[in-house]
This record gives structure tokens, sequence and C-alpha cells, in this order.
């Protein structure tokens, strides 16, 4: 048996528990890639424009389920009108824009215009959550503890992200085939123009990076009629909320390099252990105004002598919020509340992201969505989710130690207030206050359904969840709705995301046959209905994810007739077309280990929020709607009505294909 020394493992050992090396670049940087980060970039293919009459086919098939027969017929009337008409001139338009454009994706510029022109608050409007699972180890979840591990492997992961050593993001179709040391050997021997078309090759497809540099030092600046995103790649510290006070951290030395975990460990203890009393005027909750509100007093803010305060705040890392809660396992709704949107007075909404963590170590992640979509938030979630649970620099027993003082490196940022700011916190605490008591929160847990089940009975874990949605929604209010789901387009040049919409002839073709009294289908009959909205939901993922989907395609064309002064054709004037993208059920999905819940506000007043994942043990989702507008509660009893119906389906049944 070979004996390897300590020592070449890289490995130190103190009080029993193995240490990780705090010096030189193993220490700096979690990754050095072998294929240079953005090796694929140069390759991807650009998204495509569809086909106008695919387009107008698939719009058509998605309004089918949602109008009757007479308003169906009006719609059809006008997208033939619209192909014979505007929709030629409007497709050429686009296709000449696009060509002229050809490092970017004809979606991006108006979809990031879009974001950023919406004058909504950003908490439950747009900022989602992703809640992190546990360390399985209790001592680890102490929050001094593991804020120091998660700010030490987001740290890394920045570097790495800087210094482009991090891994490509690959999304390997058949792992064993090209998720390989081959396949890395290959990739990087071949021209970046090429090297795209060569990972297809071995069923790997390289997804767009370009929204990884929004993740630090960046923030999104409330203006009148139209935001901005800052960024600034050259601070060394992070914008600390405790208490709804604010406080700079240096967590990088002058050299730019990671201060040693003892380093911040004392940093982070100091001002865990600050004993000033909460915020007076928790500046934060301005941050939860509308924009046009908030830009206003931002501007004011700025006048009266916060100009430096600002600007740590805007140029910070990241937000890391320490707060005082504690997360109840058998009621995890206050706690992703609190994470999600919260009382508004320890959180800095419009940073890229912020990495909130709780006094029972429970942390999650709430970020700004404008600069990007979910792809590159997942990839840091999971990546310091995996090195803080199984590799980590802080064990319990570390003693901090901070060779700097520390009202250098930890100042607490003090800005100066007026009446008018004074006012303008309690109004914006009374208009989040006022949100927070009408938006109503409820999860669902099933196990009679997970991957093994839908593996073993041969569906699409997918197609089943979004088939409960559905059917869970005829059974409360007996009709169908506009649906989204979001696809990512990644695998194209500034992809962003396409719209699914999972509500379909088929889906209600199942929805209405399973819920018929009289003359009851049979269990085969039911799963012949269920296997079809199987592969109908199959077709649509492919779609969307390959850029064929309608809705954005859609967008750009009625974006294109307004930038150049055309009259908006009639399709875009139809009251199907405002219904359709009036969309009451908003689902997304994420799929990861390192995930213990994700949420989001509906995006229509009379609509729900639906966040939702399966995992190897059962499935899950968190529901969020308005009260009086919709009833969450007795939405989620249908939901676990709809899927205990699906499963009984199943476990009744075979797969007919």
């Amino acid at each position: 048996m070979l004996r390897v020394p300590r020592s070449s493992l890289g490995l130190t050992f103190c009080r029993g528990k193995a240490t990780r090396p705090t010096s030189g670049d193993d220490y700096q940087y979690m990754q050095r890639t072998r294929i240079p980060m953005l090796h694929f970039q140069p390759s991807l293919p650009r998204l495509p424009i569809p086909a106008l009459e695919k387009t107008c086919e698939r719009y058509l098939a998605a309004q089918q389920p949602l109008l009757i027969e007479e308003a169906f017929r009006k719609t059809k009337d006008n997208v033939d009108r619209f192909l014979t008409t505007t929709g030629p001139q409007l497709q050429q338009l686009l296709k000449a824009k696009d060509a002229k454009n050809k490092h970017t994706s004809y979606i991006s510029e108006p979809w990031f215009d879009m974001y950023l022109r919406d004058r909504v608050p950003l908490p439950i409007n747009y900022n989602p959550l992703l809640m992190m699972n546990p360390d399985a180890r209790p001592a680890y979840n102490d929050q001094l503890v593991r804020t120091t591990n998660l700010v030490v492997s987001s740290l890394r992961f920045m570097k790495s992200l800087r210094a482009k050593q991090l891994e490509p993001e690959v999304f390997h179709l058949n792992p064993a085939k090209s998720d390989t040391h081959t396949f890395r050997t290959v990739a990087s021997m071949t021209p970046s123009f090429i090297s795209t078309y060569v990972a297809y090759a071995f069923k790997a497809f390289p997804l767009d990076m370009s929204q990884y540099q929004g993740l630090f030092g960046a923030t999104r600046i409330p203006e009148t009629d139209k935001d901005r995103i800052y960024r600034n790649e050259d601070s060394r510290h992070l914008v600390v909320l405790r208490n709804g006070n604010f406080y700079s951290v240096d967590v990088l030395d002058e050299a730019g390099n990671i201060e040693s975990p003892e380093t911040l460990l004392a940093r982070f203890q100091h001002v865990l252990s600050d004993n000033r009393p909460p915020a007076e005027n928790p500046l934060g909750l301005l941050t939860t105004e509308n924009r046009d509100t908030w830009a206003k007093i931002r501007y004011h803010l700025s006048e009266i002598g916060n100009e430096k305060a600002l600007r740590t705040v805007d140029s910070a890392l990241f937000c890391l919020c320490l707060d005082d809660s504690r997360i109840d396992p058998e009621r995890p709704i206050p706690m992703i509340r609190n994470f999600l949107f919260g009382e508004g007075n320890n959180r800095w909404f419009d940073k890229s992201f912020s990495l909130i963590v709780a006094k029972d170590g429970t942390a999650g992640i709430n970020f700004e969505h404008s600069w990007g979509d979910g792809v590159a938030v997942l990839r840091y979630f999971n990546e310091i989710y995996k090195e803080t649970t199984q590799n980590p620099f802080v064990h319990p027993g570390l003693q901090p130690k901070d060779s700097s003082k520390s009202e250098d490196v930890v100042w607490f940022i003090e800005f100066k207030v007026d009446d008018r700011i004074r006012d303008g916190v309690i109004a914006a605490q009374n208009h989040h206050n006022t949100i927070m008591d009408s938006l109503d929160m409820n999860y669902l847990k099933y196990d009679g359904i997970n991957k093994n089940v839908c593996k073993q009975k041969r569906i699409s874990p997918d197609s089943v969840m979004q088939l409960g949605f559905q059917l869970a929604f005829y059974k409360q209010h007996g009709k169908f709705v506009a649906t989204y789901e979001s696809c990512s387009t990644a695998a194209f040049r500034h992809g962003r995301t396409e719209t699914m919409r999972p509500c379909t002839v088929a889906t209600k073709e199942f929805c209405e046959t399973i819920e018929r009294k009289q003359n009851p289908a049979s269990a085969a009959e039911l799963r012949q209905l269920m296997d079809n909205c199987s592969a109908v939901h199959g077709q649509l993922t492919k779609d969307a994810a390959m850029g064929q989907g309608f809705d954005r395609h859609l967008f750009g064309l009625r974006h294109t007739a307004q930038s150049n002064d055309i009259a908006l054709p009639c399709i875009f004037e139809d009251p199907a077309y405002a219904a359709i993208n009036h969309n009451i059920l908003s689902t997304s999905t994420l799929s990861s280990p390192a995930l213990l819940a994700g949420g989001f506000g509906p995006v229509v007043k009379d609509g729900y929020g639906i966040g939702y994942n399966i995992q190897e043990g059962f499935l899950g989702s968190v529901v969020t709607s308005y009260k009086p507008d919709r009833d969450g509660v007795e939405f989620v009893r249908c939901l676990r009505a709809a899927y205990e119906d699906i499963a009984k389906v199943l476990n009744e049944s075979k797969p007919t294909k």
C-alpha cells in the first residue's frame, strides 16, 4: 500500500482537523482552469431569429387553450394579417440590425433596457432568492464560521473569475464522455474559433459567460426613467449590514490578495460584536421604493454630503447581510420570506447580489436581476456551497487574528440625514409593509413523486411538475390561464432567457379528462394523455433552449416597430396578446444539491409566483401570491391534490411509448 506523506497533500493538521494552505495561489484561486475561461466564447453560435411563419404558428398554438373559439378566430385573423402586411417588414428590419451587431444577440439590448426602465420596486417584483442547504456538520453553521467560509470561497471564486481561471461553463449531456481529462485536453488544443463545434462532438454544450462580469463590484443605480449599472473592479471591501447599520470591511489587502481566514474571522467578529443599537433610519429601506421615488431621494442623499458613503456601498464587491433570525425546519416560510424581501431594513436590494447569513448559519443569495439571469448566480452559489461544506478554510475553534488596526479596515459607514430623508425612510417602510402584509407565501413538499419515480415511470420530471400547476389551477378556478416557464438560452452568445408556454392543448385535455365526473377515464387513457403532455412539453423545451420560442421574437419585433416609429401591428393590439403576457402562473426552476428553496414574487397582481424543484426524494414548490387577489393556501391544497391524482395515474399505468 502506497503511503502518501501528509505534507504532499497540501494540508496541515490543527486540533485534529485538516486545514488548507492560506498563502500562495492555492489560497487565492478557487480554480486554475486547463481550458481558458472564455475559450469557447468566440465560437458560440448567435441567437437565431426564428422564421416569422414558425413564430406565428407557435404563438397561435399557445393561444389556443386559452381562448374561446370566437376569440381564437379573431386572433388568428390578426396573425394572418400581420404575416401579410407589417410582419415581413419588421422581420427584415430586425434581421438587418442583428447583422450589424454580430458581437451580441438581437434580444440582449432591448431586454436589458426593459429591466432598467421598469419603475416598480426591486424586492418581490424582480429580485429572486436562492436559499442554501445547511452544512451537515452543526458546528460549521455557527454564524461567524459560516460567514467567513462563504466569504473566503466567494473571494476565491471572484479572483478566479477576474483572472479568467474559472472553468468554462459547459452543459455536459453525457458527463461520462465529456466531463473528462480527454475532453479538456482536446478542447484546450482546439482553436477558439471552432472550439464550440468540437465540444458538440463530445455532447458538451459551452454556455455564454458574458454575464459573469456583473457578479462582483456592481450596483444598480436608480435614476429617473431608466436606471444604470455601476461597476468597479478595483474595490477591496464588502459592505456589511447588521441591524440596519452599514459597515465597510476590507477583505483584500493592498496588493489585491485575499486576507487570511484568521484575519477575516476577526473582522466579521468585530461587526458581530459591535453593540451599536439598530439604525434609527435604516436607509436600506429606500431600495424597496419605486425606482423614480428612490432616484430622487438618492440624489438628495448625495447633495447633503453622502457621496463618499454611497460610493463605498456602490463599489463594494458584494453586500453581506448578517441577520439575527433563525429557521424553523418545520416552518421554513418565515425565513424564506425574510430572505426574499424581509422588513427591508437590513438589505441593499440594488447590489448585484447580497449574501445573507442568519444567526443559525442559514444562508442565501438575493440578487438584482437586470444584469443577468440565473446561470452565473447558480454557478457561484453551487461553487461556494460545495467548497464550504466539503473543504472549508475555517474550522470551529480557529482563533481570530488581525494585525491591522480595526478602525482602518472595518469602519462604520455614517450617513447624514435630514427631515426629507427621515420622511423618505418612513414612507418607504409604510409602502413596504403594505406589500409585505398583502403577500402570501405557501410551501408544498410532496414525496409521492420524485426524480426516481419519474425515471422509473419514463416521464419528464419537469412536465410532471408543470402539469401539476395546470391541474391545480383548473381544480381551483375551472379555467386555464397564461403560464410562463423560464428557459435559458445561454447556449448562444449573449443569450438571456426564452419563455416556454406549458399551458397547451395537451395539458388542457388531460386536466378536463381527469376532472370529468361522468364516464371517468381509465388509468391507461389518462396515461396516454399524460405521455402526450410530456412529449409536447419536451418539444417546447427543445425549441426554447434552441432560441426557437415565439415570445422573445415577438418582443423584438414589437420593439423594432416602436424604435422605428412604425404603428403597432394589429397582433400587438389584440387583447389576446395582452392576456398571454399577463402571466398569472409564473414559474421557474433551478436544480441543485445546494438549494434548499428558491422563490420570487408574482409578476402580476392576480398571479402566482412558483419557484419549484424536484429532488431525489420529493418535489417542492414555494408559491407566492397577493391577498385578496389570489388564495395561495387553496392553490397549494389543490396542488397537493393534483400531484396525488398524477401519482395515482403513474402508479396504475404503464408508459404508452
